[in-house]
């Protein structure tokens, strides 16, 4: 398999002023250059393949930024500008008044050749989605895709280019997309609306879609889907398991709901009452997660993956990857290993840890512990992302996009999104990092406490108090003995409010 990269490396190089410039056109492997890196008041720095290197010790100036924003385009809501006619990506830092004070031009390249590893699945018609970690080469192969699917397929495809990385900077998209057009995005809130718009304005056969990450965009893609239009897209996250334990995207992957089971149905089962299981069809039919540039895994069934997933069942996975003469080799993984694909849902607990590490951000801990304990649950809260193995935080913090966020994906740690800091939601966290732990559902066994009540009431019984609950579930108390036309009050403070059920006329 032979690749043909283009990378217009002489577009980015002259932008930089002269001192940084000729240094950097004097290295030998120039060619594998990833990034410039210019902050003020610091040497600049260029960052390659396998090395990194200062460019010249003496520091960026102010002149030295304005010499490069001078010379690009203009910087959009994202911050982020390029040079027309090609793939490179500039994006800067400002400090609080809004003053630019340091650059990243990182190098953006088109490889010829680099789906020939999943080029059957593309050219299938089903929906496939790309994940991996960061600068793994997951754009440059949604590049490619467009490419092969209009120009050798004779396809009717349209990018939606956020930040105009796929199909680069300018009015005229760059060549590496071959005949598929491109829809750019006003704004990155916008990106949703313009994946419709696409649809019902361009009669697509093929939508190529970069980055999905918000609720809007999830839903926009299963419209799509449902509209019968192939979708190529990547996702946040770097495995199928990232979506699972992400509520934003989970439905990319057909959504997760807490389902609770019958007796007879657990037992016939061999599971606890309360399981997670899959809601609805998968908008993406195949998930290759990108493990390396010349390695993936693929699932080639979504729903059978993310079902097997859920009932701790072996998966078993595709490995692909490229040897040594370019030949790409198949394989099945080993059943043995899938024991670590199960880790997303248990907080990717390593093969010497009991229990989840969990790492909270912008995530109210008091409630979060107040919940664990009413589920009979012993949490593991660590105060350094680095030590845990499984990172939660809110859904305005996942939005926003902020450092710790990008290193935990980065760093593939499995990262949850709660949509809310309300009972349900956190309930619905914990039942799916801990799904296999053996107990009864604290609700369930707070409401058959409440009927039993109520029958003893019925029976003759004056008053019958229950056992301290949350201000949640003693609202459910409260409306089982309603449903029973009989009276109830709470008595005691927190922790240890209850509710008593009593005949009426008998308090």
């Amino acid at each position: 398999m032979q690749k043909v990269i283009t990378d217009d490396l002489s577009a980015l190089i002259n932008v930089l002023p002269e001192h940084i410039s000729k240094p950097l056109n004097q290295q030998e492997d120039i060619s594998e250059l990833v990034e410039v890196i210019l902050d003020l008041g610091r040497p600049p720095e260029a960052r390659f393949f396998n090395r990194e290197m200062i460019i010249t010790p003496q520091e960026v100036t102010e002149l030295d930024l304005e010499y490069v924003v001078s010379h690009i385009s203009s910087f959009g809501d994202d911050n982020r500008a390029g040079i027309e006619r090609t793939l490179h990506r500039i994006s800067a830092i400002r400090n609080r008044k809004g003053t630019i004070v340091g650059l990243t031009c990182r190098v953006g390249r088109a490889v010829y050749g680099t789906i020939k590893i999943i080029q059957d699945l593309v050219e299938s018609g089903k929906s496939v989605l790309l994940m991996g970690r960061p600068g793994v080469g997951k754009t440059t192969m949604l590049r490619e895709v467009a490419r092969v699917l209009a120009d050798e397929l004779h396809k009717r495809v349209v990018i939606v280019d956020t930040s105009n990385e796929i199909a680069g900077d300018g009015d005229i998209p760059h060549p590496g997309i071959g005949r598929a057009r491109r829809m750019q995005v006003p704004t990155p809130s916008m990106q949703h609306a313009v994946m419709i718009e696409a649809v019902e304005n361009h009669m697509p056969e093929v939508i190529v879609i970069d980055e999905i990450g918000t609720e809007l965009e999830a839903l926009a893609a299963r419209t799509i889907a449902e509209r019968g239009v192939q979708l190529i897209g990547t996702a946040h996250g770097n495995t199928l398991e990232n979506l699972i334990v992400n509520p934003t995207l989970a439905d990319l992957i057909g959504g997760i709901q807490t389902v609770t089971l019958s007796d007879e149905e657990a037992k016939r089962r061999g599971t606890q009452k309360s399981i997670l299981e899959r809601m609805a069809p998968p908008t993406f039919n195949i998930v290759v997660e990108i493990q390396d540039r010349d390695r993936v895994a693929i699932h080639p069934d979504v729903s059978e993956a993310v079902d097997a997933i859920l009932r701790g069942h072996p998966l078993e996975t595709e490995i692909r990857w490229v040897d040594e003469n370019g030949e790409i080799k198949k394989a099945k993984s080993v059943p043995a290993a899938i024991g670590e694909r199960k880790t997303a849902l248990k907080g990717r607990r390593a093969k010497d840890e009991k229990q989840p590490k969990l790492y909270l951000f912008g995530v109210n801990r008091a409630k979060l512990e107040q919940i664990a304990r009413e589920m009979q649950l012993s949490l593991d809260i660590v105060n350094n992302p680095e030590a845990a193995n499984i990172f939660i935080t809110s859904k305005a913090y996942y939005r926003s996009r902020p450092q710790k966020i990008i290193d935990a994906e980065a760093a593939n740690i499995p990262i949850y999104v709660l949509k809310s800091n309300t009972p349900n939601q956190i309930r619905q966290l914990l039942n799916t990092v801990y799904p296999s732990v053996d107990r009864t559902d604290p609700i369930t066994a707070a409401l058959e406490e409440a009927q039993s009540a109520v029958n003893q009431v019925k029976n003759g019984e004056d008053v019958v108090e229950l056992r301290p609950q949350s201000a949640y579930i003693r609202r459910l108390q409260h409306l089982i003995a309603e449903q029973n036309d009989l009276p109830s009050d709470s008595t005691g403070k927190d922790p240890n409010r209850r509710v008593r059920i009593f005949r009426p006329g008998a308090k």
